[in-house]
């Protein structure tokens, strides 16, 4: 009776314990397909990185695609390769913000469901500062 009630208690740990990793993961993308929602922004400035706002820079949520990351855009009229150099408030979960050059054209982007493909996740600027 008492290695039955052990196992009972040991199997409801367990199942604590997953539920409670699974509540706290993040989607975080790996290398490979991904579907996000993009739009696109224009407005010239540094970001979140420190450097400037330019076209080939797409805005990310950190926790799923880290600053430095590259992603290439596989649909769509923008299909291309981005690098992951800022972040924003409204980027949150699988969504990306591309820049544009134009206002009007980024307007005109409007939110689009894309797929994306990660080539590299994040950057280490230690790994390649005595490259």
């Amino acid at each position: 009776m008492q290695t039955a009630v052990a196992a009972l208690i040991v199997c409801v740990a367990l199942s604590d314990s997953t539920v409670a990793a699974q509540r706290r993961e993040r989607p975080r993308a790996a290398a490979g397909t991904l579907r996000v929602t993009a739009t696109a922004y224009c407005v010239a400035g540094k970001t979140a990185s420190g450097t400037r706002a330019r076209t080939g820079i797409v805005a990310a949520d950190p926790s799923v695609l880290p600053v430095g990351s590259i992603v290439r855009i596989i649909d769509g009229a923008h299909s291309g390769v981005y690098t992951v150099m800022d972040t924003g408030p409204a980027v949150k979960g699988r969504k990306i913000d591309i820049f544009m050059a134009s206002c009007e054209r980024a307007a005109k982007f409007g939110e689009q469901q894309l797929r994306i493909r990660v080539l590299r996740r994040g950057w280490s600027p230690k790994a390649t500062a005595n490259r």
